[in-house]
């Protein structure tokens, strides 16, 4: 039997190329988990595990002749994982020092994605106080022995992995009923395997992922889809990007910043391919942040180059903005037809059939992009992040939703915001997923139809938007929606009890920083609490920091492989200051007051510097805004603080609803439960609140006009 198994061992490891990572040894009880690609795992597992073990199989999967056949070969146990009796054979097994391995997911997954993760493993790890070994396999949905036919292309032999990962346990809760706790270990185990997935990731740049992308899907399949109408292929920006890249190299030197002043258009995913491919720094910059705010990120960035589309330019009215920059060149994409020589294009197509050896950096941890907070709270920061933490919060993100080639991302939130270029951009070129991009997300009536006709399935947007697509829709609109995602702002009720009883859909919240690249937590179908904003996603570790006078919860700190590498500052130009937290390094520091409730769903209550105290106490101006809205669910609302001889800090609530009294507000906060000092005495309507390009309300504009009208300085 041994002999057979070597030769089987060599013929498997010749004809799928199959690379084994890490070691693994056998304890007196282990309990081996792996997750569920096709066919084969079970093959893989006994040939690469450094140790023999039980096989658990199920009674359907044993019964049939050829796997019957097979089996015998291997030590298994046929069970049906809802039969109580057949588990427990496995637990003796387990606990008479027998290693036993065991699917979880209990079948084969039919996404791509991991699938629902059974109880009865999570069990046995517990109940046996098993050690366990986690094995990640990947490549195996790519074979034919897979039942991804139809979603995925597959290959005769494709190349295999094998991670075997560092021992773990799941221990079972001392308290609760015997079903909470048995839920809570397959909770447990199900983190176990998602942590497995992020461990496991490829180590790669940007560019390279996405011509791991290309060779997965091919480079004729159409990726890419603008207002022109027109489908871009994986080849088509591959080629595009490979001329951008050509001429950057003429303009700018390896690792310098480059600025993209670009919609949200198919030929801007290629301008920031084509500099990532040799070593520039794409920097996204905000053409709504104004003359100041764009000269603040030049400086802050030592950009010496902008790249820009003279149509985008004259159609959003931009000329007297980059007419007012500084110390900058500007250079248009539509000249770089002119500046592309017969020899230029000869180069192009000689690389488009290798375009790896244009690759001037194929080192993960270096700096791969800028992007610019809002200046929400002051002026706007360079947030340097690296590929590896860009990549890894796609592979967050993707380790708990099923998002699939079938998929079609509407992707109006602009790139140069986090959310719209790691969820909107990186993640579907990635997974394989067609994208539509739409240069604006403010024009309400034309994105619900364009939703339709596109027949796009996965949406993101802010609470703001989400509500103005909502208005205009009809109710036809956004029946082909899997995934309607919100994130930046908190989500109101009443946005998501429209969603759900007009349109049957299903808003996921999220929550991130553009530090983090930038999802934090997010709800997914398997794990979904509305008011939450999920839990936190695979890999990153959270604590909490009291805060004087807020009684739950404390500032989130957060630790992560999709950490920013560090800020550049306005005060130390070009220089990357890694985030500093008193925690230790590789910490950062949210600013958001937030508390876990116990299944491990996070609440965010409000940002540090969004509370006022008055008369002593802490008070959110977050729920001051949920009043509001209670009260006046069709307008917009919006408030700050301003200082108060007596008492310390006080309240304005800006409102657009012109006839919205704070006895209505009082009503509301005693429905609310809510105390009465978070009423405000001073209510301002106005004709609109003002609002950042990302959707967000401009609270530094909010802050100016409390402290003018009260006569303080800005």
């Amino acid at each position: 039997m041994q002999i057979f198994k070597a030769l089987t061992r060599l013929v498997v490891r010749a004809l799928f190329r199959v690379d084994v990572h890490g070691a693994a040894q056998p304890h007196a009880r282990t309990l081996v988990v792996a997750n569920h690609e096709s066919f084969l795992d079970a093959l893989l597992l006994w040939l690469f595990l450094p140790f023999e073990a039980t096989f658990i199989v199920h009674t359907q999967i044993a019964a049939r002749p050829f796997f019957g056949l097979i089996l015998k070969l291997v030590p298994h146990l046929a069970v049906d994982p809802l039969n109580p009796l057949s588990m427990k054979k496995a637990l003796r097994l387990i606990e008479a020092g027998t290693p036993v391995a065991i699917f979880p997911e209990g079948r084969i997954t039919v996404t791509g994605s991991l699938m629902k993760i059974y109880e009865g493993a999570a069990f046995l790890a517990a109940r046996s106080g098993a050690t366990l070994v986690p094995v990640r396999i990947s490549g195996a949905g790519q074979t034919y022995f897979s039942r991804l036919a139809g979603i995925y292309p597959r290959k005769l032999f494709p190349k295999l992995s094998v991670h075997l990962l560092p021992p773990t346990k799941v221990e079972l809760a001392a308290v609760g009923s015997a079903k909470e706790r048995r839920r809570k270990a397959g909770e447990d185990l199900r983190q176990v395997m998602l942590e497995m997935l992020i461990v496991t990731r490829p180590s790669r740049t940007m560019f390279e992922a996405f011509l791991d992308a290309q060779a997965t899907f091919g480079s004729k399949y159409r990726i890419a889809q603008d207002v022109r109408l027109v489908e871009e292929s994986y080849r088509d920006l591959t080629k595009r990007a490979l001329a951008v890249a050509r001429l950057a190299t003429r303009f700018s030197k390896e690792g310098e910043a480059v600025g993209l002043l670009l919609p949200n258009v198919a030929p801007t995913l290629s301008v920031f391919l084509g500099l990532s491919a040799v070593d520039r720094v794409p920097a996204m910059m905000n053409y709504t942040a104004g003359a100041d705010g764009m000269q603040a990120a030049i400086e802050l960035s030592k950009l010496r180059t902008i790249l820009t589309l003279r149509s985008f330019v004259e159609k959003a009215h931009l000329e007297s903005t980059l007419a007012r920059l500084r110390n900058v060149e500007i250079r248009y994409l539509e000249d770089f037809k002119n500046e592309l020589g017969l020899w230029d294009k000869l180069w192009v197509l000689f690389k488009l059939m290798r375009p790896r050896s244009v690759m001037r950096n194929k080192d993960p941890k270096k700096p791969a992009v800028i992007l610019f907070t809002s200046g929400s709270e002051g002026k706007p920061k360079g947030v340097v992040h690296s590929h590896d933490s860009i990549l890894a919060n796609v592979a967050q993100v993707r380790s708990i939703a099923d998002f699939m080639p079938q998929d079609r991302f509407m992707v109006a939130l602009p790139i140069f915001h986090s959310f719209g270029f790691t969820c909107g951009v990186m993640l579907p070129l990635i997974a394989g997923c067609r994208v539509f991009l739409y240069p604006s997300p403010l024009h309400y009536r034309v994105i619900p139809e364009l939703i339709y006709d596109r027949n796009c399935t996965v949406l993101f947007g802010t609470n703001s938007f989400l509500a103005n697509y909502a208005r205009f829709a009809h109710p036809y609109d956004f029946g082909r929606l899997r995934y309607v995602i919100s994130g930046a702002e908190k989500l109101s009720e009443e946005v998501r009890r429209t969603w759900m009883d007009r349109f049957g859909v299903r808003i996921l919240e999220g929550y991130g920083a553009t530090e983090t690249a930038p999802v934090i937590a997010v709800n997914a179908p398997m794990a979904n609490k509305p008011g939450s904003v999920g839990r936190l996603l695979p890999g990153i570790h959270a604590r909490l920091e009291p805060v004087p006078g807020i009684d739950a919860g404390g500032i989130l700190h957060v630790k992560g492989p999709n950490l920013m590498l560090g800020y550049m500052l306005y005060q130390a130009p070009g220089v990357i200051q890694p985030a500093t937290s008193h925690l230790g390094e590789g910490w950062y520091v949210t600013g958001d007051v937030v508390e876990f409730d116990e299944n491990g769903f996070l609440h965010v209550r409000g940002r540090v510097k969004r509370f006022a105290k008055v008369a002593g106490e802490m008070v959110s101006l977050e729920v001051v805004e949920k009043i509001a809205v209670a009260a006046s669910p069709d307008a917009m609302h919006a408030s700050t603080s301003r200082p108060d001889p007596a008492k310390g800090e006080q309240i304005l609530l800006y409102t657009t609803d012109s006839s919205l009294e704070r006895a209505a507000l009082l009503a509301v906060a005693r429905e609310l439960g809510v105390p009465e000092l978070a009423v405000p005495r001073v209510l301002r309507h106005v004709d609109a609140i003002p609002l950042l390009g990302t959707g967000k309300t401009d609270y530094v504009q909010l802050k100016k006009m409390a402290e003018e009208e009260s006569g303080v300085a800005a």
